[in-house]
């Protein structure tokens, strides 16, 4: 099969051709037909994350039809329609008996702990506990952005930060996961301020539902924009990028005990990352994490689509070609566009 390799960090990745996947006796092997690019594989791509071992071909959130199953599998045949999240999860660790599978304590992911979905086949582990079948009339460029933005966007706003109708809710950064959480938020009957450097993402914010947004560029402090727009601070505020200037301006966003929900990775040089500390005690906030959501969970979701309340489809702005896809991945650190950029495989 073809693919898109990096043998070195931060190293211009290649397609070339590589041995076919095979499925592991709890898996399935998919025959990929669309695949997001998302900021988290260019995490991976400059050495931010442990797990991956070199060479490496990068991908996590995807689509396509089931090519092979294992012995083991039951819920699945070949030629279904299926998407994943990008929490595999075991199944039998006390998270996931607890329901909590997107913090699985034996989880793997495609395009971290192993070979991912930036190539025309990926294998994927416990398929009975993972894979999502696609609605029918969903294209697969659509079903691919659920499996990590849209489907994390919609845990962090809905379940993590329990939004409700009439607060004011503060998105930082709007990439895939901040205007999945902008579309989210506002079919949630929230009103949404966005926040970002980019006229085009502020654009699309405002038309996925924002009433008011913030250019991070030409304002001195965006948390005291935001705390002046929503008259006091948000209630809930996401930091979807993930960087020390978004996690701060996301907790300073907010109002007394106000909910920041961290949804962007952050890496640094020691694995930490400063926060406002001081405000969360006086305002007594809550700050939360959210990893992505597991598959059991998606139904609530789904319906969601199928009544066209959320539109994950009109996220999609851009499908390129798997040969494009090398470039593509390196440009997400300094210009990472605005709306989400799929990648088919078979083109």
């Amino acid at each position: 099969m073809r693919a898109v390799v990096f043998e070195q960090y931060g190293e211009p990745a290649a397609v070339r051709e590589v041995p076919d996947p095979e499925p592991a006796e709890h898996g399935v092997v998919v025959r990929v037909e669309a695949t997001g690019l998302c900021r988290s594989d260019w995490h991976g791509w400059m050495g931010h994350d442990p797990d991956i071992t070199l060479p490496h071909v990068p991908g996590h959130e995807l689509a396509g039809v089931v090519e092979a199953v294992g012995s083991r599998v039951t819920g699945w045949r070949p030629g279904d329609r299926v998407t994943v999240p990008f929490v595999c999860a075991c199944g039998t660790c006390p998270s996931c008996a607890a329901g909590d599978q997107q913090v699985c304590e034996r989880q793997t992911q495609p395009g971290f702990h192993h070979w991912g979905s930036f190539a025309q086949f990926v294998a994927l582990d416990h398929a009975d506990v993972n894979l999502v079948a696609i609605p029918d009339g969903m294209a697969y460029a659509t079903a691919a952005a659920l499996g990590c933005r849209f489907a994390t966007a919609f845990r962090a706003v809905v379940r993590q930060g329990r939004v409700a109708a009439g607060e004011w809710v503060a998105v930082h950064g709007c990439g895939g996961v901040g205007l999945s959480a902008v579309m989210i938020a506002a079919a949630s009957g929230a009103r949404v301020v966005a926040v970002d450097v980019s006229s085009e993402a502020l654009g699309l914010a405002r038309s996925f539902g924002a009433a008011a947004c913030v250019d991070a560029t030409g304002t001195a402090d965006p948390a005291a924009a935001v705390r002046e727009l929503t008259g006091g601070g948000a209630h809930l505020s996401l930091d979807a990028l993930g960087s020390p200037a978004t996690c701060a301006s996301s907790v300073g966003s907010l109002r007394r005990r106000g909910r920041h929900v961290q949804v962007g990775l952050l890496p640094s040089v020691d694995g930490t990352t400063p926060v406002p500390l001081a405000r969360a005690i006086a305002l007594e906030l809550e700050l939360l994490g959210s990893h992505g959501m597991a598959a059991h969970a998606y139904p609530g979701m789904l319906e969601l689509v199928r009544s066209g309340a959320l539109r994950p489809d009109l996220l999609v702005t851009r499908t390129i070609a798997l040969d494009a896809a090398p470039a593509a991945l390196a440009a997400m650190g300094s210009a990472p566009g605005a709306g989400v950029t799929v990648i088919e495989p078979w083109r």
